[in-house]
């Protein structure tokens, strides 16, 4: 597996022996000073230059940078809209375990990806043209104070689809539930606990993808309910886990409530996990819900 400097000498290298590039510079998880360095950090790198049509055209050029298992061209997807003209990119997974996602970006779009996403780190820059360039900071990935508008919405959405949990449980609806509680209640449990972890922290931490982080502010005993909230694919550990999944949301809620000083509808949340424990017990040829 090539080292970090040997994989930056040679796109350094590239850069400096090709005309048509400008600049060089690197976002993701190896400028953010924040994430854990293991084997598998991306190469997450943007070529500044001077057109992308030439690029796309000849897609040998990306022989260069080694043998490939496998890779994607993300902007070629219909599904989502693309500015081919100013950014295109290759995803490469290469043989010897290292992974490099490129693009091939024109200055004035790279110039407004550096100010949307200042965490970023200069690599070469042949003229000059990124002196322009915002100062890098990871400001913008630190969990931010909410409004109780942004708190009373998170807990109002928690709330209602556990509606939906607790029906498509009862139908054994597995694949609908996992995306239910992946998709919509989960984000919601994340964003709360992520303030609870600002608060404690004084707003200074990042809470990560997913709340991948959140095991370094939160205490163990939050962290380890949290795990327990995610479940297999059977039914008793899926309800068992959603039941978790409310009762820390709950205590959550209040605790962030009371250090925030918002309202916090106490009633709903009863009303709500009321109604998805009275489901639970159901039985299978139940005539009518209530």
């Amino acid at each position: 597996m090539r080292t970090e400097q040997e994989m930056y000498t040679m796109i350094i290298d590239t850069a400096k022996a090709d005309d048509r590039i400008l600049a060089v510079y690197m976002n993701g998880s190896r400028v953010n000073p924040e994430a854990e360095r293991d084997i598998f950090q991306d190469y997450d790198i943007a070529f500044v230059v001077k057109e992308t049509e030439s690029f796309r055209k000849d897609r040998t050029w990306i022989d260069r940078f080694g043998d490939r298992l496998y890779m994607q061209y993300p902007e070629e997807n219909d599904e989502f809209p693309s500015d081919v003209k100013n950014c295109y990119g290759w995803l490469m997974q290469f043989a010897d375990g290292n992974r490099l996602d490129l693009h091939v970006q024109t200055l004035s779009y790279s110039l407004q990806m550096m100010e949307e996403d200042r965490m970023f780190r200069i690599l070469y820059d042949k003229d000059g043209c990124l002196a322009e360039a915002p100062e890098p900071t990871a400001e913008q990935y630190r969990v931010k104070r909410p409004e109780e508008s942004q708190f009373l919405f998170v807990c109002n959405e928690f709330w209602w689809c556990l509606n939906n949990v607790a029906k498509g449980l009862w139908r054994k609806e597995v694949p609908y539930v996992q995306d239910m509680v992946n998709l919509h209640v989960r984000p919601q449990l994340i964003t709360l606990l992520s303030w609870k972890a600002g608060i404690q922290t004084n707003f200074t931490c990042s809470a990560g993808k997913s709340g991948k982080y959140l095991y370094r502010s939160l205490s163990k005993e939050d962290w380890d309910r949290l795990i327990r909230t995610y479940a297999g694919g059977r039914l008793d550990e899926m309800w068992e886990a959603a039941d978790t999944m409310c009762v820390l949301f709950h205590e959550t809620a209040l605790a962030v409530a009371e250090q925030l000083r918002f309202r916090y509808d106490g009633k709903e949340a009863e009303a709500s996990l009321g109604f998805f424990r009275h489901v639970k017990g159901l039985p299978e040829e139940a005539k009518e819900v209530l």
